[in-house]
Order: structure tokens, then sequence, then C-alpha cells
């Protein structure tokens, strides 16, 4: 025992921690730690289907480099193009994980560092000798594989350089077993298992009565959660436990924040969004999105969208109910409940008064014009989303113009309040800071505060919380087709010159045009034609929703759930395989628990429940998933309260899955979440380990 220990302890002690969580897990991720997303590689140099870490800029640096090297042996240009490739693949920052530095090839698959590893396997897996074999005396300029990582050098060949091929895979080779990666020549897959099933159904228990748009957990981790509606007012709720039959407790007469006298309420106007800083707890700091108007309410002033920057003249802009051009704008204002109570977290009211006004915007049109905001869970920015201001097609093209804020995310640092000097030179919208690494420094055409662009109304956005990189959004179609979009630094989402997939041809271009050729669009990764859900034109609007992410419904475990706002559907859309950005949408069939706290009122001559409009999703500390509708608040629960089959589920009423049940194809692919704890883990083994030597 003590031998085993010594020998498992001096192991331990040779891998580096790096080393020790590639034994466990491999998580897709580029070189720049980006999230791969999907690429249009039809005539690409490095083809890799579903998704890339490269865009056609990179693919074509790197089909400059492959031309430069000038190498004349076609079975060895091949090998040496997929190697160069590999920076593209998926998986890129698992197979540069070498800490040489710079390092311009991946860890190349090399079996015969495996001592009990079979001739077959050896011969099967061992790539890096294959590429000795072929190349080792093929002469290339600029080698990759030259002494110093591919600096610049005159002609040369493997041979120059390695005297041996044990030299040359000692080098470049690395363990091919399923706790590592390495390139073997072909796209790393690690899960080639079938597509999961989508979930049997939904379950759905009724909670709370009121109509919201917006929920937000709050930060002390706690069974409270802040509601707003559309009409201006935020209150503090708290959640019943799972399984509990209580409902939600929110006094109606008694709000958090009543914004109601500032907030303009209609069809597409209100309170849009609320977000609560991450640091709440020691600062009490909140934030509201709203639209207002400024012949009701003089606070609500501010510049105009539609402006001379833009070539774009307000008085010709037609008005589609009386309105004057910029009558409404939207805003986001900061709040505080510093002074109403000893601690942020005790706090039951906030201050009315705005402490600093964040943003405001004079809008076009009095449609799309999203507004929702949230902090990301990693950068701690505020990120805000915007429509294209509005009207049939985006007839101005605001959301492909990179000088107009209309049709983007924004990225906005609202810890760092700005110099009268950084507000001019940036012409920016309010008090907020720009983040130093927003793409407009790469892009200097881009306003500062754009993160994405080329969007219509993204409706209802949000991270995952087992995999923050992954931020995704809903965006609203116009004639045919709604989208949800995985959302990436400075990436183009098409609209108006595409509506999801397809090309688009607006009725009309006072604004110009910009053409399909001048673009490289990023393609929604789930979606569906207004036929699905309803024959009648223009009658959807999707609703983004979350990863779900409880162990409450098992089955549903990991799946992104979404809605249509008018056609009550709902969809759950399966990635497969697991971090590929790869996905299959499948709408699934929902109902109301029988013991649901609250009566569900149901659709007249069926068992369905009518959530009548589905305005939004929420998701609690708990990580358990609501609809937000209409008709009142429904949370997801157990499968078999509405006789759903999932054989994940445990059988003990009260007693929550396992992680390892709920999700058994994680265990190769650990998520950040767990890698996180893992740490701790290895941090026990060792100081154990230590001990019993």
């Amino acid at each position: 025992m003590g031998g085993s220990r010594k020998f498992c302890f001096s192991l331990l002690l040779s891998l580096t921690l790096l080393e020790v969580l590639h034994l466990c897990s491999a998580i897709p991720s580029c070189l720049d730690s980006s999230t791969p997303l999907p690429y249009n590689v039809s005539a690409a140099f490095c083809p890799y289907n579903g998704s890339s870490c490269c865009n056609s800029s990179d693919d074509l640096n790197i089909r400059n480099q492959f031309k430069g090297m000038n190498i004349s042996d076609p079975n060895c240009a091949s090998l040496v193009q997929s190697l160069l490739c590999a920076r593209c693949d998926p998986f890129a920052a698992e197979l540069f994980r070498i800490e040489s530095s710079p390092w311009q090839v991946p860890v190349i698959c090399n079996s015969t560092v495996l001592p009990n590893s079979t001739q077959a396997s050896q011969a099967e897996n061992n790539f890096c000798a294959k590429v000795w074999t072929t190349c080792q005396n093929v002469s290339m300029m600029n080698s990759p594989f030259s002494p110093g990582g591919g600096a610049k050098s005159n002609l040369s060949k493997l041979s120059d350089a390695w005297q041996s091929q044990s030299d040359f895979c000692n080098a470049f080779g690395g363990l091919s077993e399923d706790g590592g990666v390495c390139f073997a020549g072909e796209p790393v897959i690690l899960n080639k298992t079938d597509i999961p099933p989508p979930p049997s159904g939904l379950c759905l228990e009724k909670i709370g009565n009121g109509s919201y748009l917006s929920m937000v957990p709050h930060p002390d981790g706690s069974n409270r959660a802040f509601f707003s509606n559309q009409e201006g007012k935020i209150w503090l709720a708290t959640i019943p436990k799972q399984g509990s039959g209580g409902s939600l407790e929110l006094d109606e007469a008694s709000p958090f924040l009543d914004l109601s006298d500032e907030v303009d309420f209609d069809t597409e106007f209100g309170m849009m969004g609320i977000a609560v800083h991450p640091n709440f707890v020691k600062n009490g700091r909140f934030f509201a999105s709203f639209n207002c108007d400024k012949t009701k309410w003089p606070g609500c002033g501010g510049r105009c969208s539609c402006n001379s920057d833009l070539n774009c003249d307000p008085s010709q802009l037609p008005s589609d109910d009386g309105s004057t051009p910029c009558q409404y704008s939207s805003v986001i204002a900061e709040f505080t409940v510093n002074g109403s109570a000893s601690q942020p977290s005790m706090a039951k009211t906030a201050q009315p008064s705005e402490v600093r006004r964040i943003f405001t915007m004079g809008l076009p049109f009095t449609s799309h014009h999203g507004g929702q905001i949230l902090f990301g869970p990693t950068d701690g920015y505020l990120y805000f989303m915007m429509g294209d201001g509005g009207n049939v097609g985006d007839p101005y093209n605001f959301a492909q113009n990179k000088k107009s804020l209309l049709g983007k995310i924004m990225r906005l640092d609202v810890d760092s309040i700005p110099s009268a000097t950084e507000i001019s030179q940036l012409e920016l919208w309010g008090n907020y800071s720009i983040p130093k690494d927003n793409p407009y420094t790469e892009d200097k055409d881009l306003k500062p505060e754009i993160w994405a662009l080329g969007l219509r109304n993204p409706w209802r956005c949000s991270f995952d919380s087992a995999r923050p990189s992954y931020f995704l959004c809903g965006d609203v179609g116009q004639d045919s087709y709604e989208e949800v979009n995985l959302i990436t630094k400075n990436g183009n989402y098409g609209w108006r010159t595409y509506e999801g997939p397809n090309l688009y041809n607006p009725p009309s271009s006072p604004g110009g045009n910009t053409s399909a050729n001048s673009i490289k669009p990023i393609f929604p990764v789930m979606g569906y034609n207004h036929s699905a859900v309803n024959e009648k034109e223009g009658s959807a609007s999707i609703t983004g929703g979350y990863f779900y992410r409880s162990e409450t419904d098992p089955c549903t475990f990991g799946k992104y759930l979404f809605a249509d706002l008018y056609a009550g559907a709902l969809w759950a859309g399966i990635e497969s395989p697991e971090n590929s950005g790869n996905f299959t949408t499948d709408q699934i069939p929902f109902a109301c628990a029988p013991d649901s706290p609250i009566k569900c009122d149901l659709v007249p001559g069926s068992t369905l429940p009518a959530l009548n409009l589905i305005f939004s999703f929420g998701e609690d500390n708990n990580k358990d998933i609501y609809l937000l509708a209409r008709t009142g608040v429904y949370r997801v629960v157990r499968p078999s309260r509405c006789k759903y089959a999932c054989l994940k589920e445990t059988t003990s009423p009260d007693a929550s899955p396992s992680p390892g049940s709920s999700h058994p194809s994680e265990a190769r692919q650990l998520s950040s979440l767990y890698m996180m704890n893992l740490l701790p883990l290895l941090s026990a083994l060792l100081l154990l380990l230590i001990s019993s030597v």
C-alpha cells in the first residue's frame, strides 16, 4: 500500500497541473480561448465541418503560410496542410497545449510512447511516425518543425534538424489515449455517440399569477429573485422550494422599485430588462432598462439614433403612429439600495431616484428596440441588446451599419466612470467606459460599444451557467424565420442581408444596402420557420431561453429551452457532439402538474396549460427554469408529476438525481464549472499523498 502511494505521489509530482487536468477532460476551445463557431467552409483551405476556430481571414493566412513553404512532395504537402490547419480544429487549445512558445504545429499522436500498446494500435495511431517517414527528406521553406518553432529559416528538411524518428516524435509527439488530445490527421472527435433523445415532455407548475418580463436571481445565493413587469415596477420575491407546494411570495402592493412614472408603457414599450451588479451584496447597485417618452418626462431627452453621422435625416423618417422622430428613447439607469438597509442583501426597497444615467438613445420608430441587459459571468461587463429600430425590413440598414448602435449587442463597462474627454472623443451615449478588448480595437469602423452586429430584435439572451463562453440569443425574424444565435465577439449575424440562413430582399432601402459578398455572416445554430407554428404570416416571434442546468429534470439537463411568444410552443435544442456548436431541435410537449400550487388555466378543449404569451424565461440560484407568461409564472418540475417518462429521474420524490446519472456523456468532457470544482480536489489529493509518504 505504501509503495502504491509513493508511486501515485511521484506520478502527480511529475505532471504539471495542466497535464493532470488533461488526463481528466478535453474541452473545445480555440487558441485565444474563444468558443469554436459555425463557419461556411465550402471553399476553405481548412475545411472543418460544423464549427471551426478559423474565420475567412485566418483561413487565408494559413493558405499563404502553406504556399510560402513551397513543398514539392504532394504526400508530405498534404500532411503539412492538415497540421497547419489543426489550429482551426474546435479543440485547438488542447492540440497546441505544449508550453513552448511560439509553437506552430499541434501535439502529434505518437503511440510509441505508450509502453503497453499493441503493435496494431501503434501502427494505427502513430501519425507522428507517418509524418517523419513521409517528410523527413522533403525540403520546405520556413519549416514549422525547425528548432525555434518556425522562425524564419532557409530551405530545410526534417532530417536536418532531427537525427531520428525518435528524436522528432519526442519533440512533437504526445499521448493518444482517452484522457489526452493529439492530432492524428483528422478533426478531433471525442464524442461519437448518437444524438440524445429530446425530453418526452416538460412538466410545469404554476407558482405565480403576475405577468412579468424579467426575472433575475438575488446574487446572495438565496431563494429570492427580482421580477419586473412591462409597466415599470420591480418586486423582490421569495421562491418556494421544489416540491413544497408553495407559491411565489410577492407583495404586489409593495414593489422593490416603482418607475411607472418614468416608463412609457405600450405594446412595444415599457421596462425591458433589469440587471443586478455581480457585487450587489456589497455595493447595492442595480440597473433598469426601459423606454420613455420625452413629451411626458423631461428626463427622457437624448441624442437621436438617426443622425448626420449615419447620413440619416430624422425629419425624413415616416411615423407609424403619429409620433415625432426620436420622441421615444431607450434608457439604462443605475439605482441603489444603499441607505435603505444596514446591508444591501437585506434591503427590501431601493432608493427611487437614479444614481447615474448610463445610456440614453432616441429611437427612430416604435418597435424593435430589444432592451435586455445582463452582466457577463466572467468579465463583469454589462451587455445591452438593441434591435434595429423598427419598420419593415430595417429600411435604413441600421443593423449592418457599424456606426449605428441599432441592431447590435453592446458591451459596456459600468464600473469605470468615463472622463469628459473620453465621452467626447468616443462620442459615447452616456456614463460608461469601453472595455479595452471590445472589437473596435480590431475593426476601426465599429462604434466602440459594439460587441456583435446584424441582429433584428434580440429577444432574450443568456449565458450558459456551466459554460460561460456559450452566449445564446433569440432573434426575432421578419417574414419567415425565427433564430437562435451563438453570440461571439465581433460576430455578424447577417440581418438584413439575411433572415436566418436565407437571403432577404427588403421592400425599401432609403438607407442603402449591404451586399452578401461583403460580409461573413454567422448563421443561426437553431431556429424554426413561421409555417412550423402558425400559418398566419408574421404571427411567430421567438423568445430565447436557457440551457437547462438543474437536476430537477435530468432528461432535460444540458438542453437549450426556447419558445415562441405567440404560438405557445416550446423547443429543446440538443448539441451533439457536446461543445461542438452543432444543434438539433425538437418541439416538445408540455403540461401542467395536477398538483400545481396554483391551478393552471387550460387551453379550451385541451389539457395544455394556457400560457397565452410566453414573454421570457428565468433561472434561479438552483438553476431551475421558469416561464414568464401573460397568465403567470411557471416552473419546470419533475417529469413524473405530469406522468412523462424519464428513466434518469430518481424514484424518491424528494431526491435529486446525481450529476453522474443525469448526464453521463459529460464524463470525459467536463465543463468549466466542474473543472473549478476539480481543482480543490486535486489539491486535497496532493496533501493526502504527501502526508502518506
